[in-house]
């Protein structure tokens, strides 16, 4: 059976309790501050103006995202391969989804606004100390930010060191991509890979 609407979801799932509901603010407070200000890694989700969506992940070191205010946020655009999907998406849509997730730390922040991109030097300005100052910042005006339980991550086991693969158990970037595009040429190692990105870091 296809569910097309909410009604039938209703019938497999029950209402959130009263605490899961209450916790959605419309701003940040002293806990969803703290975590920022130790979160090195975000996953932004956009959307463009058929409604294409797009996830992608931003990391840097804890507190890159800087908090300019309890509804306002900035998180730097720092250099990558150039396809601006989530730019071009914001420039199209204005709205962004944010997840946090600090290492170690099962419970993850969710945040969701409108956002718009910026060169306004003086935002660029408070990324001006990294290596690869960025040329765009995202600015976020947030409408939900709440904190979401640890039952995924616990189901992961994520942050287990058990859990980790050996890399080498798994292809390289280079071998993945000759697969799927079908290209000559030797395949850049991992090593290789590796040496390249830390110049753009």
């Amino acid at each position: 059976m296809k569910i097309e609407n909410e009604k039938q979801l209703r019938k497999l799932y029950d209402l959130p309790s009263g605490r899961a509901q209450a916790k959605q603010l419309e701003f940040l407070e002293k806990h969803s501050i703290h975590f920022i200000e130790k979160s090195p890694f975000v996953v932004i989700s956009t959307y463009d103006k058929n409604g294409k969506v797009d996830a992608s992940p931003r990391g840097g070191k804890p507190g890159f995202v800087r908090i300019l205010g309890k509804q306002e946020i900035v998180i730097p655009d720092s250099k990558g391969n150039n396809r601006i999907d989530s730019l071009i998406n914001i420039v199209d849509t204005g709205r962004i989804g944010m997840f946090f997730l600090i290492p170690g730390v099962d419970e993850t922040l969710r945040i969701n606004g409108h956002a718009y991109i910026s060169t306004e030097l003086s935002l660029l300005t408070l990324f001006s100390t990294e290596s690869n100052p960025p040329k765009s910042c995202i600015v976020i005006k947030i409408e939900e930010v709440f904190l979401h339980c640890a039952k995924a991550l616990m189901r992961s086991d994520l942050w287990n060191e058990k859990a980790k693969i050996d890399r080498s158990d798994f292809p390289t970037m280079g071998k993945m991509l000759k697969d799927q595009l079908g290209t000559l040429g030797e395949i850049e190692s991992q090593e290789a890979m590796l040496k390249r990105y830390k110049k753009d870091l």
